[in-house]
């Protein structure tokens, strides 16, 4: 009887541990690094909160498209934008835009980065802003034009480069203000971490 007992609970355990190894890890959010002329630093993305943000912004990575683009609009205490334009400011030839992802849980905090866009809120292509201050009026539930723009990630490591560019010299050049005197370049977004 004992040894019925206790064949029962070796079996129960078994299969105990079967399924307790049989649950999946975590998945982790995937990572990108941004290597720059003035330094590097690494962003993790929210796909849950903004799939379609995150799924558009990787096609990029992945192509190679942000390869020799700039930082071309910095404005210190308030964001830094790039993501769409090379070094004589012209602006390359994006996908099609993609939908408004604001109300997703995620804010414009210090660190954040979110996508950039024109007065339509269904307009963002490639183009996206990290925040070096609490924005939060950037928010769907605070923005002047009740859309907001679509937070989906934050920096992990590397924000003294970011406040590094947000404090560089600019110009105005053309009819684009805010332009650094001396281009930020980005070399190189590639994917660290994740799909």
């Amino acid at each position: 009887m004992k040894n019925r007992f206790r064949t029962a609970l070796l079996a129960v355990g078994l299969m105990a541990g079967l399924a307790t190894t049989a649950v999946a890890a975590p998945a982790t959010n995937p990572q990108v690094q941004f290597d720059t002329n003035m330094g590097s630093f690494v962003v993790e993305l929210e796909p849950k909160a903004a799939p379609k943000t995150v799924a558009n912004f990787l096609q990029y990575v992945k192509s190679g498209f942000y390869q020799g683009t700039i930082f071309h609009r910095v404005i210190p205490g308030f964001m830094i934008q790039g993501g769409g334009m090379n070094e004589s400011m012209e602006e390359k030839d994006t996908k099609a835009p993609i939908a408004l992802e604001s109300r997703n849980g995620l804010t414009n905090k210090r660190g954040s980065i979110a996508m950039a866009r024109t007065s339509d809120p269904n307009s963002a292509t490639s183009q996206f802003f990290i925040n070096v201050a609490n924005n939060h009026f950037l928010d769907a539930a605070r923005a002047a034009d009740g859309q907001g723009y679509a937070v989906f990630g934050r920096v992990v490591s590397g924000m003294p480069t970011v406040d590094a560019i947000a404090a560089v010299r600019t110009q105005s050049k053309g009819w684009h203000d805010d332009v650094p005197v001396r281009a930020v370049i980005i070399k190189k977004v590639s994917l660290i971490k994740g799909k």
